[in-house]
């Protein structure tokens, strides 16, 4: 595990780099700082990555409420009091687990107010056992007492100082939470409301999750702080800080909600710094138009700063920071709806977490940091950083949950995972688009719970009527991306285009995507078109009224390539010329396959997606091609120079 002088790099100041710097330096410098604070934030994962996804002793409860009523003081490594747990057991239960550090000593669990027996584990949990019997769905709770200094494996609690004051604060993703209360840590289960009753010494402030209730004065020179956040929460977002905070209190939106900030004193005196803290403003604004409303309007937004150094965690309703930068900024705050709001469902789908704040500085950018020129720059530099390896997918796939790269790869996870979004955007235009988002984050089984990758897939069928399945295969869970080789020629009134494409990975056999083309003419003119690459070599004619003096490929960088070239061509012919007319249907298929745009007797190949060869045959026009005896799955279907791919069920 990191020592405290190597503290973890959270949640990106992520392409955040010098946004208004020249143009040159920000793609130069974009990539290489990325990679490192992700190299850094990756060091966190290490120690639990054998724990996975779930912890199965925990699966036979509901989580409904946690009290966590702990004395804390910045100058000692230690915390020390209760964290009492209501829950509902989903079946007759003797016992129950928590999640709890070993370096934590476990000195009580009451219940009903009986001492019940337990066993701290080498697992890393605390299992409880109950004098009878609990039965299904009803709800109980039992009060753990503990204490002592918090496990360092995941740096999750952390002491130290800033200008000379000491500080306490947490950082909990991904397996941190129980290094410092009794919790479930397992990606299937919210704790619906929690509360933080916080006792420090009276010259600190403490910075928490939720809404303020109140701060009482004690009298031994300590001060009871009380936080409580009433909206569903993962254990990892929990977290606090404590040290000599100026609060700023103030609000934000329409209408108002309070936007709170505990900052260090000398924060609160940089002007630089307070007016990119107050630019949250502006950005909330941005968000709630193209995201819808923030989630957790009810209680507050604002950040807390924290000693954790270049590190940035997007903490419910209040992230912790350490870097002001805007770009961080926004994602931070992406991450209410994109993470916080809805979170992952498996470590695998961190993307949904990563890949949708990630996109968040796109929208940042592109509406309120940079010039279009700057912000077509921005987009040149994630593109040649995304194409810059031929493999990797966005998705972690279950035989790489051991790998710390492929979890918070900033390539695949940040980078590529925030450009699929953008080319959603292109195929679906931007109205379409941002009600998409508006309503995955709204849908009744995902709103304040945890979603997976098939769960996008699932809502953007029911918010658009268009089925991304393949477009998920190629791009989420296949690797690598395509280079396009574009020919035109112009005659008359008439432009006919070749597009081609080779693929970096074996892994996708074709990327289906609307090509975006811009036709410049002679006299200044221009023309625009998405020609709807479904097949390799396929043609396109399209009626431009005007001479072409030249052709743009992807124009705006509204997708995902590399090195791919446009050129006139003069000899591109038409005598073998299969148009948009071709179509290989239904595809699905059950039964049969039909060709339309094929008119003559022509030698077909069936494949398996890894180039195993299926079947060859000849095509006879009119004539159904029957494909009942193969096994349900996907196949790549070969005529003349098209390749598509289809599905047998």
């Amino acid at each position: 595990m990191v020592a405290n002088n190597d503290l973890r790099m959270k949640k990106l100041s992520l392409l955040a780099v010098s946004l208004f710097f020249c143009q040159q330096w920000f793609a130069q410098q974009l990539n290489t700082d990325h990679k490192g604070l992700i190299d850094k934030e990756m060091k966190s994962f290490t120690q639990k990555m054998t724990a996975y996804n779930v912890n199965p002793n925990t699966l036979n409860y509901d989580l409904l409420y946690q009290r966590m009523e702990v004395s804390l003081d910045p100058a000692v490594y230690n915390i020390s009091g209760s964290v009492t747990s209501h829950f509902k057991p989903s079946q007759s239960m003797n016992s129950i687990y928590f999640d709890l550090a070993n370096t934590l000593t476990v000195s009580q669990v009451q219940y009903h107010g009986t001492n019940l027996t337990f066993q701290q584990l080498a697992t890393k949990e605390v299992k409880i056992n109950f004098p009878a019997s609990l039965p299904a769905n009803v709800t109980d709770s039992l009060t753990i007492t503990y204490s002592g200094p918090p496990a360092t494996d995941n740096n999750a609690f952390a002491t130290g100082s800033q200008n000379g004051t000491p500080i306490v604060s947490t950082l909990s993703e991904p397996y941190g939470a129980q290094d410092w209360f009794p919790t479930k840590q397992s990606l299937n289960d919210k704790i619906d409301r929690f509360d933080f009753k916080i006792t420090a010494p009276s010259q600190y402030n403490v910075a928490a999750n939720g809404k303020l209730m109140s701060e009482t004065q004690l009298p031994n020179g300590k001060k009871l702080t009380f936080w409580r956040t009433m909206y569903p929460m993962a254990s990892y977002l929990v977290a606090l800080a404590i040290t000599n905070f100026t609060k700023l209190n103030d609000t934000m939106g329409s209408p108002p909600f309070p936007f709170v900030n505990y900052v260090y004193p000398t924060t609160a005196n940089n002007a630089s710094t307070m007016s990119n803290i107050n630019w949250t403003k502006q950005i909330m604004d941005v968000f709630e138009t193209y995201f819808g409303t923030y989630p957790f309007r009810n209680e507050k937004y604002g950040h807390m700063e924290f000693q954790y150094g270049g590190t940035c965690m997007e903490h419910q309703t209040m992230p912790s920071m350490s870097s002001w930068d805007r770009g961080v900024i926004a994602h931070e705050l992406a991450h209410q709806w994109f993470g916080d709001k809805v979170t992952c469902g498996t470590w695998n789908d961190i993307w949904l977490n990563e890949g949708f704040a990630t996109f968040g500085e796109h929208l940042a950018n592109e509406k309120l940091l940079m010039t279009n020129t700057q912000f077509m720059t921005y987009l040149s530099g994630q593109k040649n950083y995304i194409t810059g390896a031929p493999g990797g997918s966005v998705y972690v796939a279950d035989s790489n949950l051991g790998s710390i790269g492929a979890i918070f790869s900033g390539r695949l996870s940040y980078s590529k995972g925030g450009y699929v979004l953008r080319m959603l955007k292109w195929i679906l235009g931007d109205a379409a688009f941002y009600q998409a988002l508006k309503d995955y984050h709204s849908r009744a089984n995902l709103a304040y719970s945890y979603a997976q990758t098939a769960d996008l897939n699932a809502s953007l069928l029911q918010s658009t009527g268009k089925d991304f399945t393949e477009f998920f295969n190629d791009w989420i869970y296949g690797e690598g991306y395509p280079t396009y080789t574009i020919r035109w020629k112009q005659n008359g009134n008439q432009v006919t285009f070749r597009a081609s494409q080779v693929q970096s990975s074996p892994t996708v056999s074709f990327f289906e995507m609307p090509l975006p083309i811009k036709v410049n003419g002679t006299g200044g003119q221009v023309a625009y078109f998405a020609l709807n690459n479904t097949t390799n070599n396929q043609y396109f004619t399209q009626t431009v009224s005007f001479p072409v003096a030249s052709v743009e490929f992807n124009y705006e960088y509204q997708i995902l390539e590399k090195n791919s070239t446009v050129a006139q061509d003069a000899t591109l012919g038409t005598a073998d010329l299969i148009t948009e007319t071709f179509a290989l249907y239904p595809n699905p298929a059950r039964n049969e396959l039909n060709i339309k745009g094929i008119s003559q007797k022509t030698d077909y190949t069936i494949y398996f997606t890894d180039g195993k060869l299926v079947r060859k045959d000849t095509y006879e026009p009119g004539k159904a091609i029957n494909i009942a005896e193969l096994v349900p799955g996907t196949y790549m279907f070969r005529i003349k120079d098209k390749d598509v791919k289809f599905i047998k069920y």
